[in-house]
Order: C-alpha cells, then structure tokens, then sequence
C-alpha cells in the first residue's frame, strides 16, 4: 500500500525538480548561473538543465538594444537661463557578465550619468545655441557615457534630446524676436521686389529708347537715301533735257523754235508780274525785248 504511494511521491518529486531545474533561454536573452552563490556560466538561447539543489538563475539579461527615458530635469545655461530637458537612451548589454556583477544596476547608473553629462554640456551653451548644438550635445552625451559604461558591459549606441522647454518668459521673448524677423525678412523681400520692378522699369524704358532712336535713325537713312535718289533721278534727267534741247537748237530751225521759246517765257513772266503787283513796270525801249531775246540766242548758241 505504502510502496505505491512512496513512488508517486518520488515521481512527482523528480518532475518538481526537472521542472525547477529545466531552464529554456529565448533568442538574444543570456541568463547568469550562479552555484552555491558563485558565477558558474552563462546560459545562451536555447534548452538547459540545472543542477538540483546547487544551480540557481541569479540574472536574466536581453541582449537586444534598449531605449531608455530619461527624465526631465533642470539645466542652468551659460546665460543663466532654467531649462527643462529630457530624452532617449538607447543601450545594449554586449557582456552578461559585466552587467551583472560590474554594477548594481547598469540601466539606473546609465540615466543617471545622462543626467549629469547634459547639465555639464548645456552649461556650457548659450539659450539660442541649445537648440542649434543638439547633434553636438547628444555626441558628447554618448562619449561620456559610454566610456564609463565599458566596466559595466553595455554599450550605448545613441542618445536623443526630446523637449528642451525655456520658461514662458523666455519662450515669450522668443516668440516676439521670431515675429520681429519674419517681419523684417517681408519687408526687405518687399523692398527688393520694388527696387527689381524699378530696374526692370528703367531698363524696359532704356530699350524701348535705343529702340526708339534706331528706328528714328534708319528712317533718316531712308529718307536721306530717298532725297538722294530722288535728286540724282532730277538731275539724271534734267541733264537729259538739255542734252535733248542742245540736240535740237543744232537742228535745222532749233535756233528760231529757241527764240521764239526765250520770247514767250519773257513775255509770260512779265505778265505774272502785271498781274501780281500793284505797280505795272514797262520798259523804257520796247525794242530791249528783241535785243534780249537776241542776247539769249547769242548765249545758247555758245553753250551748245
């Protein structure tokens, strides 16, 4: 009766045991075993069995990378100006050992060192220049606290500044220097739109006058060339004519049709002038009409 009862109880012991002692470790986790309170190995992904009664899990560490919040937290500028900032840590346990026995608690001493690394750098900044030096203030973050987190077995691989929160006095002034430059950057794009239309003005008005000019320029030419034309074709034929009448005075009767023309032109001519003027001039000696038709016989026939 008894020996039934005993083996179950042993049975149920064994599976106690196996149970207690049968370890299955995830991908990228590492666990820390620990024999009668002494660093025994370091247990990787997979199955394991403990040794009953000895072996012990003292710490489980995940081996992929971790962010961390840092806390907000006050921060004196090189212009005594009270700040408010927090961030990101991000971190990875790379020796399960070393952050299990290198320090109490890596993740706590990590922020921690944050903390104080940030107040240093921004003490050592202007307001306005907080905001400017973010990259050069995380960079600086993570040299410090890497350095001091080798011992500890954790590498950290970046650090971000979330908020950096200026008083609302300051943030007020801010805002004002804000208004007051994008005002100012209107007023000189508008300045320089004007002054752009008045060059463009003064250059359209600049072409339009050489233009102006160019075209007044070629229609004297044309016109100077007209002229031109048009008295080298006057004297062309004028020439003509009196080549024409010379040919003709050299003519059997030219000489009489020349008197005879010479007589009507005077005697045209002096009438015109009977007819315009008040005062009627008659020659002393009608007879000078015949000696200066003669006169102008005798002259014609020199020249031709």
């Amino acid at each position: 009766m008894l020996g039934p009862i005993v083996a179950a109880g042993i049975a149920a012991l064994i599976i106690i045991t196996l149970l207690n002692t049968a370890r299955i470790v995830p991908q990228k986790s590492a666990y820390i075993v620990e024999r009668l309170g002494k660093y025994s190995r370091t247990l990787k992904a997979g199955f394991h069995i403990l040794t009953p009664f000895l072996d012990r899990v003292a710490y489980k560490h995940s081996m992929k990378e971790v962010a961390v919040d840092v806390p907000p937290q006050m921060c004196i500028t090189r212009d005594n100006i009270a700040v408010e900032v927090d961030g990101v840590l991000y971190l990875q346990v790379t020796d399960p050992v070393k952050a299990s026995y290198g320090i109490e608690n890596f993740l706590f001493a990590s922020t921690q060192l944050s903390q104080t690394t940030m107040r240093s750098e921004i003490g050592k900044l202007e307001l306005d220049r907080t905001f400017e030096e973010r990259d050069t203030i995380n960079h600086a973050i993570i040299a410090a606290v890497d350095k001091a987190s080798d011992p500890w077995g954790v590498k950290i691989t970046r650090y971000e500044i979330k908020n950096i929160h200026p008083p609302q006095t300051v943030r007020d002034a801010l805002e004002k220097q804000m208004r007051a430059e994008r005002q100012k950057r209107a007023t000189i794009a508008e300045s320089e739109g004007e002054r752009q239309a008045r060059i463009n003005v003064a250059e359209g008005t600049k072409q339009e006058a050489i233009k102006t000019s160019e075209g007044e320029k070629m229609k004297r030419i044309n016109e100077a060339e007209g002229l031109a034309e048009e008295i080298k074709m006057v004297a062309t034929a004028t020439a003509e004519g009196i080549r024409s009448i010379a040919a003709a005075i050299q003519e059997p009767g030219g000489e009489s049709a020349v008197n005879l023309r010479v007589a009507e032109q005077y005697i045209g001519e002096f009438g015109k002038l009977a007819k315009e003027g008040n005062t009627l001039i008659i020659p002393s000696n009608l007879s000078e009409v015949g000696s200066m038709v003669a006169a102008a016989t005798s002259l014609i026939k020199k020249t031709g």
